[in-house]
């Protein structure tokens, strides 16, 4: 599933290609992803005026009106030929300036939608949670929430209505270096950990970014290329195998219907 290496990858790829230009051509071969495609002919010969991330979602902003674009759990966005053969589950094109971008999404999980100028008062923008890699997400602002909340440190990270794009593979690495065990209650975790939870969040998703994200099954970016931080991966997928730092034998359990690698070693349950 794209997470915020991801989308952001997608992001600053397609503000390359399609910064300043105008959109002259959009085919809509399935209406039915996770919501129906709206009526897109509104966007015909508009410039595109920037593109930016919130959360997972890719904003294409025009002079009176924005694009959501959600990747869900399989979708990608494609630079593609104009000749190149439609694939199998190429839901939507956009032809911009030169170039012809296709949405791609196997599991249609994904979406895309108009929404204001300024959409941050849109419903699913609105509640979204601080975004990690800026000032905002600091030992101060987690700390306060992890005081208030029971639930387990892997799924309060993991809650995008208290910071965005966490998603499990960077909870389960972010946990691991920071020797957290991510069925460990959150109140129970110390400020001193938490703080460095926040350190290592943001090191992680800065190191995914530049290795253009993780490509673990469907994720390829806009030049069709997978992502390469993978190879960086010390327990998410490890499950049975070594840990890197202690040779204890990497476990798997399951908190929130999601698969949580860790080291029992490393990051000791203290509940």
């Amino acid at each position: 599933m794209p997470e915020l290496p991801e989308v952001e990858t997608t992001k600053s790829m397609l503000k390359t290609h399609i910064f300043g230009e105008k959109i002259h051509k959009i085919n809509v071969y399935n209406k039915k992803l996770r919501w129906p495609v709206p009526d897109l002919s509104i966007l015909l010969d508009k410039d595109v005026q920037d593109v930016y991330r919130r959360g997972k979602y890719i904003v294409i902003c025009f002079d009176d009106i924005s694009l959501l674009v959600h990747l869900g759990m399989t979708g990608s966005i494609w630079n593609v030929k104009s000749t190149d053969v439609l694939k199998k589950h190429d839901h939507v094109e956009f032809f911009i300036g030169n170039k012809v971008l296709r949405y791609n999404d196997p599991r249609r999980f994904g979406s895309i939608l108009l929404a204001d100028k300024n959409p941050k008062n849109h419903k699913l923008i609105t509640k979204l949670g601080v975004e990690p890699l800026t000032s905002d997400f600091d030992v101060k602002y987690l700390y306060s929430k992890t005081q208030k909340s029971t639930r387990s440190i892997k799924n309060l990270i993991m809650d995008s209505h208290v910071v965005v794009g966490v998603g499990n593979i960077y909870a389960a690495e972010s946990l691991f270096k920071s020797m957290i065990n991510p069925m460990e209650h959150s109140k129970n975790v110390s400020k001193e950990k938490i703080g460095k939870l926040v350190e290592f969040i943001k090191e992680i998703l800065q190191q995914s970014i530049l290795a253009g994200g993780t490509t673990l099954k469907d994720y390829y970016n806009v030049e069709g290329t997978p992502g390469y931080f993978k190879q960086q991966l010390r327990v998410y997928g490890r499950k049975g195998e070594d840990c890197y730092v202690c040779k204890s034998l990497i476990e798997q359990v399951t908190i929130g219907q999601r698969s949580s690698a860790f080291c029992p070693n490393c990051q000791p349950l203290n509940l």
